[in-house]
């Protein structure tokens, strides 16, 4: 049980609003001497787990990209672009993407796509001038709500594609797990259950992005 002390710390450390980066350090150091682990041993475990997540760094060459890009007027472009697209409403755009949010993730492609890269420079803006298009009167409530509405569908997108990737995290946790347990199940079956879930999640999330799509288009009287 001593293993445990690991989330003691991470709770207190929060709870007193200590450097969460110190909090965590300090519960993975207090956890791998619990293990019995000495110092070499949980420094290489460390230094492990920065190698097998360095592609995380690569955010910060992302970023400032993105910033650039929306510097010269990539926000307005997409805006462009959609105004001249004739029948792409706000629904069948937004549907549209999650479609092929879900199928990159599918085949293991979880990070062509995403918040900062995709949604808030390109997909948000689309869809707002999608929204403009259907109804000029939006509302700032409207607004958010299209915005919202666009990051949750990449969030649908990925969360129940990616399960039907073999190799991704989640299903090699699962296969661990039940493993332990004595249960051995190939990740294959994993991956074959995970596609009933995700064509559900696409029709269910396709649904209210149906439904957002006649609320913006009301006039505003009767979407109140």
């Amino acid at each position: 049980m001593l293993v445990l002390i690991g989330i003691l710390i991470i709770i207190a450390g929060f709870l007193l609003r200590f450097n969460p980066l110190l909090v965590i350090m300090a519960s993975a150091l207090a956890t791998g001497l619990a293990a019995g682990l000495d110092i070499a041993a949980i420094v290489a475990a460390f230094g492990k787990a920065f190698n097998d997540t360095r592609y995380v760094s690569i955010i910060w060459i992302v970023l400032p990209v993105i910033g650039l890009l929306e510097a010269y007027g990539l926000q307005q472009h997409a805006r462009s672009l959609i105004g001249r697209m004739k029948g792409a409403t706000l629904g069948r755009l937004l549907t549209g993407y999650l479609l092929l949010r879900q199928g990159m993730a599918a085949v293991g492609l979880t990070s062509v796509a995403g918040h900062a890269q995709t949604v808030r420079p390109l997909v948000a803006p689309m869809a707002e001038a999608a929204a403009e298009a259907a109804n000029s009167a939006l509302s700032d409530a409207q607004r958010e709500e299209v915005k919202a509405h666009a990051a949750a569908t990449d969030n649908v997108g990925l969360f129940f594609g990616e399960d039907i990737f073999l190799a991704i995290g989640s299903i090699l946790l699962m296969k661990g797990v039940l493993e332990g347990y004595g249960y051995i199940i190939e990740p294959l079956h994993f991956s074959l259950w995970a596609i009933p879930t995700a064509i559900a999640a696409f029709l269910i999330h396709g649904f209210r992005l149906r439904r957002l799509d006649r609320r913006i288009a009301a006039k505003p009287e009767a979407a109140a």
